[in-house]
């Protein structure tokens, strides 16, 4: 193997493991915003968790953040909780700054 190929290998295990941890972020933000929207909502313990797994995979419906908005959005709406659009992507990114500091840490600890 030469030198080039080396580097070559190292980048695309760096990349791959980059991909890995923003996938983790993610899915971690949405999981908080699960649990912030169930509170809103009224859910708690079990309910809760439940309602933040659904809202995990809401996200594997398209690409970007528009399916987990949508979602939570019309959850909100449906029980009459008065929280704008601009509140809403505000705590979602809020919370993508949480998770990827909770996820940071978990890989230093």
């Amino acid at each position: 193997m030469t030198q080039f190929e080396g580097r070559e290998k190292a980048y695309e295990k760096e990349f791959a493991r980059n991909e890995e941890f923003d996938f983790k972020v993610v899915a971690r933000r949405n999981k908080l915003l699960g649990l912030w929207t169930a509170d809103k909502i009224g859910l708690s313990g079990d309910d809760a968790l439940a309602y933040a797994k659904e809202v995990i995979i809401s996200d594997f419906e398209e690409a970007g953040d528009d399916d987990v908005y949508r979602k939570v959005k019309a959850d909100l709406d449906a029980k009459g909780v008065d929280i704008s659009e601009r509140q809403v992507r505000r705590e979602m990114e809020d919370l993508l700054s949480v998770a990827r500091d909770q996820m940071t840490a978990e890989l230093k600890g």
